[in-house]
């Protein structure tokens, strides 16, 4: 039995090595200076850089991408990633992928799933909603999931990952816990994302009302300082998350560094 855990690539960019799987999360790896492009017209130029290429990456068993936007799959990612590797996308997402050569690309729905199969075990990857961003703003937005990763098997100890994508806060994720009431862990994407004034992505306070919603026995925070549109430093999510007592679930990892997805052994 091995340690699941979680290396930080940069923005929502993680490789999860859960039981024998191994998933790379929306790729993104432009580099420091390379702008990505968030549909509309609309640009950003990338801060930092990613701690691994496409050619440094392990074998996949599969990708998860919330959504289509230029910092979760790029340029970079559409030229050098093996398309054999199957993408677990948005319905409109895995259309565009196909037509780029991404003939594994699954598409699903708020609550579907699909499940991969490896000696023994078995890792289910369910789609949960998301909102992109306020109002009718989110209809003008790519489609988002988020998904919850299930691992079961003889040999292993069940885990479940929830990976919130491009999303607000909104009550109706409360309807991830009623679903999933044992979650192990949250990888949430953070930022407080602004375009044109519009909020589109978390922020530290938007964040910390997430973590309280759902109280996951560990989060692990990433999505923060890539790009100048993003507006709320990793600091503003770790200061609420103090104020309301949760900062021992917090587990904060730099880009390039690996963490342990198994909680430390509590729950509420």
């Amino acid at each position: 039995m091995t340690d699941p855990d979680l290396t930080f690539v940069g923005t929502a960019t993680t490789l999860l090595r859960l039981g024998g799987f191994t998933l790379l999360t929306d790729p993104n790896f432009l580099h420091r200076g390379q702008r990505a492009y968030l549909g509309k017209g609309l640009w950003s130029r990338r801060r930092t850089e990613p701690a691994r290429t496409p050619a440094e990456l392990p074998p996949l068993d599969a990708v998860v991408l919330s959504h289509l936007h230029g910092d979760h799959f790029d340029r970079i990612a559409r030229r050098e990633l093996d398309r054999a590797v199957p993408i677990v996308t948005t319905g409109k997402a895995a259309k565009r992928l196909h037509r780029w050569g991404f003939d594994a690309a699954t598409p699903l729905e708020p609550w579907e799933s699909t499940t991969f199969a490896r000696g023994g075990a078995q890792l289910r990857v369910t789609a949960v909603p998301g909102r992109h961003g306020p109002g009718a703003v989110d209809l003008l937005m790519p489609p988002v999931i988020g998904t919850v990763l299930e691992l079961t098997g003889a040999a292993e100890e069940p885990l479940t990952v929830y990976i919130t994508g491009d999303t607000l806060y909104r009550r109706e994720l409360a309807r991830v816990r009623e679903r999933f009431p044992d979650l192990d862990a949250m990888v949430i994407h953070l930022g407080g994302t602004r375009v044109l004034g519009m909020l589109l992505t978390m922020d530290g306070r938007q964040g910390a009302d997430l973590t309280a919603l759902l109280r996951p026995a560990l989060t692990v925070p990433v999505h923060y300082d890539d790009y100048p549109v993003f507006r709320s430093p990793l600091s503003d999510y770790l200061t609420e998350v103090a104020r309301r007592g949760l900062a021992d679930r917090v587990r904060v990892v730099r880009r390039g560094d690996t963490v342990s997805l198994r909680p430390v052994s509590h729950r509420t």
